[in-house]
């Protein structure tokens, strides 16, 4: 296994609901902070939305481990945002015995 090198400041965001004033909701994001992770890219893949193209790529994001429950701690469904790029998370899962750290399964997906 190679060395972790946490050089990309990355903004772990969660799923919000606010509402409208009217009765209803709208959808948006709320940033929970922000982490250092390495990102390790996987094999993208084409595919066929109704009216775009998708190129999808999935990441293996490495962060510093938080316990069980902290809000630092992310989860499949949140997601991590650099600028305009986001990697939604997909699964967590611990990387090495110690726990230190952890791999977040994440996908990329841009307009091909």
């Amino acid at each position: 296994m190679s060395a972790v090198r946490l050089n990309r400041r990355l903004v772990l965001e969660t799923a919000a609901r606010a509402g409208d004033g009217h009765g209803g909701f709208r959808s948006g994001w709320t940033a929970l902070g922000t982490v250092w992770a390495e990102l390790r890219p996987g094999t993208g893949r084409e595919s066929f939305g109704e009216a775009v193209t998708y190129a999808r790529v999935p990441y293996r994001v490495i962060v510093r481990a938080a316990p069980p429950g902290a809000p630092a701690r992310p989860v499949p469904g949140q997601r991590f945002r650099e600028g305009v790029r986001i990697f939604t998370i997909l699964a967590v899962a611990e990387m090495d015995a110690a726990g230190n750290f952890l791999t977040c399964f994440a996908r990329e997906e841009v307009p091909a």
